[in-house]
């Protein structure tokens, strides 16, 4: 990919904001040299890695803190004769230490359901230096005593001449009465030795070597007669220590030496992860999405907005940036963009090149989910103005030759961005050309966005086939953009009124407009309609979203309603229950008057619950009745209050009812709660019934699926106990649980909470067929 391409994109700007969300100098590095993958496969097993890093992001499965750049001790790990010193020792074992955390965060779990999770568990890794630099490092920074046996040795002696010589000079100072002649504490060290700071005119009152004096020379350092020898093995002893500490960095080096591929990959590892990272903080930013990218794929992309844009107005909720949908069909290659000066076309330009790049690299882009975009090798722009005093080129001559150069490189595999080509030479034969280049490009293959004021390239865009003209709109009262693009139409430049907004004198605009009507070129009444009946339109296509929004809310109210009114009175009848079974065993009901007390119960639940069922049935899709005089022994069907399949047993034509068998018990059900096994299931308790998920595990008709994916631990856990409890309340004994595969950590938490509920009976992963570990099969008692 073209660097001008990139500058003129403003790509390397986006790479600055991505290196601000990256917590470490090295991976901010690596985030700079971000560019185009020039490998289709590459490219689509890191847009997978970064699907997988914005869900452990969002999870919090891995937080990344600030890590040193160790690129300085790989040149001394090459040389036999080089030693690493304490500081970069340390900074090793920080980064080896934050590599462990990451393998024990996502590496665990079956191989080949996670490619991120594989990358992790699969990097070769540097076992004994990692455990030795662990070992040997304290909290500090400094070597542990335990580094070695002899460094342990050393310092304990050392400890003890400390303990001898704070001893001696207290007795020494109590003994003399020093204590008024003493400037500070009892001891100190000046030149690595004991001494005593004494007040500068009492000097004599010690025997001993003077070794420094304060800067106001009030106080002098003398090291008593009796401490010498004792500071003397001190500095022997400190000389061995010295050698101590130099074997256990030598060693450790050695081990480091040794491993130097294995230190070097996770560290590589470490650094692409945290690079990861901080493309998922800038999907979280953007409010992006990760658009599917592949050879032959139209130009999709939905509600895309200027990333630069959105990360200047504060981010993916600010509404002051209009999303556009920058569309072609599959047999189009081209996009002709008419409108009003400033209105909004080369950011439609640039935001398509930009947006392109940013997918071609892997990033997410500022775009709505469901965007597709074609592989494109190569990227070539012309935007601006290309005037060059030092290169002689005017404008018009900058362009052309900038084509001249690169038009043996265009291919299939191209996008072209021509923002106003053609301009700053003989307007008829400037469009004459823009039209040519156009018609060249498309003999190519390529595929092309222009913005242009040229009234024949608008004709253009309407008429060639494989292009397709859109226009940005402007409010015909105000005549200001509204910076909404409208497709399959051309707009007015309006420079006139361009030039009244900016204050150009009312005389110069009469006397333009004057020669304009000479000129007989004015199509300004024909764009101005075609304007308004195109704003008008998108205020039709807004009012009517909204409609659709304010009635999916007022349907999901109904819904909710009705999940409450079914939970009363699942709440009721228990509570019923419990009473009737209170009054029996208080010997206040008998047996018989308790059990027709428990059916009438139980029969009303099932009419009131059908009648709930029912309603909420006809608010999503109204199920078809079922003909008892099809149905015959041994036929399944469903029953609708209970969400079961039943086996039929018998059928009783002048009650309308069926004996029906399930879960081992028999029952007559009226025909007007059953229907067909394979029919769509209801919703109960705001729990749906049969549901299918989204991914590869069907559901069995057999019981309750809930569908946790991309749930928190705590959002999932809180869901999850109210669905066993609602699946206890409705007396299902078979229920699914879609967590997914992911890093395993969402499956975990679900079987760990189904161990410790009392009323699970047993649970197991699902079939290879079924979904496998990312579904896990529960039956209750």
């Amino acid at each position: 990919m073209e660097s001008r391409t990139l500058s003129l994109l403003e790509f390397p700007k986006v790479l600055e904001r991505l290196a601000a969300l990256a917590v470490s100098e090295p991976a901010a590095a690596a985030c700079r040299e971000i560019s185009p993958i020039a490998d289709p496969k590459v490219l689509a097993d890191e847009q997978r890695k970064l699907a997988e890093a914005v869900e452990l992001r969002r999870d919090a499965a891995f937080t990344f803190t600030p890590f040193p750049d160790i690129e300085a001790i790989f040149p001394v790990l090459d040389s036999e004769r080089r030693t690493l010193d304490l500081d970069a020792l340390v900074a090793l074992g920080h980064v080896l230490g934050q590599v462990a955390a990451l393998r024990e965060a996502l590496g665990k779990g079956e191989p080949g359901t996670s490619l991120l999770r594989d990358v992790v568990a699969g990097a070769p890794w540097p076992q004994k230096t990692q455990a030795a630099l662990a070992r040997c490092l304290a909290q500090d920074g400094s070597l542990r005593d335990e580094a070695s046996p002899e460094l342990f040795s050393v310092r304990q002696e050392i400890r003890a001449i400390h303990q001898t010589i704070m001893t001696r000079v207290k007795e020494f100072v109590g003994e003399k009465e020093m204590g008024p002649f003493l400037q500070d504490d009892y001891v100190t060290i000046s030149s690595d030795r004991y001494v005593l700071p004494l007040k500068a005119n009492f000097k004599g009152r010690v025997q001993g070597i003077i070794h420094d004096y304060s800067q106001t020379g009030e106080t002098v350092y003398i090291e008593p007669f009796f401490l010498v020898e004792t500071n003397n093995r001190l500095q022997e002893l400190k000389n061995e220590e010295r050698e101590a500490e130099a074997r256990v960095m030598a060693f450790l080096t050695g081990l480091a030496r040794d491993e130097r591929r294995e230190v070097a990959a996770a560290y590589r590892l470490l650094v692409s992860c945290d690079v990861l990272w901080a493309k998922a903080a800038l999907a979280d930013r953007l409010g992006g999405a990760l658009p599917e990218v592949g050879q032959g794929l139209p130009v999709h992309l939905l509600a895309a907005r200027h990333p630069l844009l959105v990360l200047a107005a504060g981010g993916s909720a600010e509404p002051r940036v209009m999303p556009q949908d920058l569309v072609l069909a599959e047999e189009q290659r081209g996009l002709i963009v008419t409108g009003a000066n400033a209105g909004g076309k080369t950011v439609c330009l640039k935001t398509l090149g930009l947006l392109a790049i940013m997918a071609l690299s892997a990033l997410p882009v500022s775009a709505g989910e469901g965007s597709r975009l074609p592989y494109f090798r190569k990227v070539f722009v012309f935007l601006g103005d290309e005037q060059s005093l030092e290169d002689h080129l005017s404008t018009f001559t900058a362009q052309i030759r900038h084509l001249s150069r690169v038009w043996p490189d265009i291919d299939a595999d191209t996008l072209v961005l021509l923002d106003e080509f053609g301009a700053g030479t003989d307007p008829s034969q400037g469009a004459a050309l823009a039209q040519s280049v156009v018609d060249g490009l498309l003999d190519k293959g390529a595929y092309l966005a222009a913005a242009t004021h040229f009234p024949a390239l608008k004709a253009y865009g309407l008429s060639r086939p494989g292009v397709r003209a859109a226009c940005m709109l402007f409010d015909p009262a105000t005549k200001k953009p509204v910076y909404r693009l409208a497709y399959d139409q051309v707009g007015a430049s309006i420079a006139l009124d361009v030039a009244r907004e900016h204050g150009l004198p009312e005389e110069l605009l009469e006397r333009a407009g004057r020669y304009l009507l000479l000129d007989g070129g004015d199509a300004g009444q024909v764009f101005d309609r075609l304007n308004d009946l195109a704003l008008r339109r998108e205020r039709e296509l807004e009012a009517i979203a909204a409609k659709r929004r304010e009635e999916e809310g007022r349907v999901a109210k109904l819904k909710e309603n009705l999940r409450k009114a079914q939970d009363t009175l699942v709440e009721e009848i228990r509570d019923l229950s419990r009473e009737i079974a209170r009054r029996h065993e208080a010997g206040r009901l008998g047996r018989k008057e308790a059990q027709k007390a428990l059916a009438d119960a139980r029969k009303r639940l099932i009419e009131q619950g059908s009648a709930i069922t029912g309603l909420q049935e006809r608010e999503e899709a109204p199920a078809k009745a079922l003909d008892l005089d099809a149905l015959a022994p041994g036929d399944s069907v469903r029953i609708i209050s209970w969400g079961k399949t039943a086996v039929v047993r018998e059928k009783d034509m002048r009650r309308q009812a069926a004996k029906v068998e399930v879960g081992g018990v028999s029952l007559w059900v009226p025909a007007a709660d059953m229907a067909p096994a394979n029919a769509p299931a209801a919703k109960a308790g705001g729990v749906t019934v049969a549901r299918a998920p989204r991914e590869t595990a069907p559901a069995s008709g057999l019981g309750l699926v809930l569908d946790l994916r991309g749930m928190r631990a705590d959002a999932a856990e809180i869901e999850l106990a109210a669905f066993l409890d609602a699946a206890l309340l409705r007396g299902h004994g078979e229920l699914e649980i879609i967590h997914g595969k992911g890093t395993g950590a969402l499956r975990r938490e679900v079987h760990r909470l189904l161990k410790e509920h009392p009323q699970v009976a047993s649970f197991a992963l699902a079939p290879e067929d079924r979904g496998g570990d990312g579904m896990t099969m529960v039956t209750l008692k």
